[in-house]
């Protein structure tokens, strides 16, 4: 996983409640178990057409927010069914942070497991971010070690997140790569365990 720790790009404001990991990536899409080439299947049928033509009113199909690595949605974000392609989706689309006010819990440990930071804000916060990101383009710089957010008005938010989640961001570790890390105290009690 690459390290988080600050990240300044454009907000896409998703204002919807309850999306659920269906619509984050639908059933049809999930065929495959690497991680990417999901990217072209976040929110599909939102963004397209039956036919696959672009719905331009979808806020992933306005130019504006093309390379934007900050998704602003509102509450209960990745409820429904427990599937890891929600946040590969996401991640292999380009978004490193989601902010919202709340999740379903499984969705935001897949989030953490997978690279992307989950910011939870309180829900006027939330608000007032999306309709700043529908009046203009609105840049924000994302501090994980600071657990800031800051808008370009100079407007700022705090959040919270458990330390270690935020240790595995900050160092871009994965569970497996955390157990790398003890791999000497692994080793030294097999060896002990063969002793016995």
């Amino acid at each position: 996983m690459e390290p988080i720790n600050k990240i300044t790009s454009v907000m896409t404001p998703l204002d919807r409640k309850n999306v659920d990991t269906d619509q984050i990536i639908s059933k049809e899409f999930l065929k495959r178990i690497e991680r990417t080439g999901f990217g072209k299947y976040l929110f599909y049928h939102w963004r397209f057409h039956p036919d696959g033509s672009p719905i331009q009113e979808f806020v992933l199909n306005d130019p504006r927010f093309q390379g934007s690595e900050i998704l602003v949605a509102q509450e209960n974000f990745g409820c429904g069914s427990s599937r890891e392609h929600a946040p590969w989706a996401i991640l292999d689309y380009g978004f490193r942070v989601v902010i919202a006010p709340s999740y379903a819990d499984i969705f935001y440990n897949n989030c953490v497991k997978n690279g992307i930071l989950p910011i939870r804000l309180e829900e006027q916060e939330v608000d007032e971010l999306i309709r700043k990101g529908q009046q203009e383009v609105f840049q924000l710089d994302i501090n994980l070690e600071e657990q800031t957010v800051t808008g370009q008005d100079g407007s700022r938010y705090a959040f919270s997140i458990d330390p270690y989640w935020k240790e595995m961001l900050l160092k871009g570790w994965d569970e497996i790569a955390l157990t790398i890390q003890y791999d000497s105290y692994i080793s030294a009690y097999e060896q002990k365990q063969q002793q016995v």
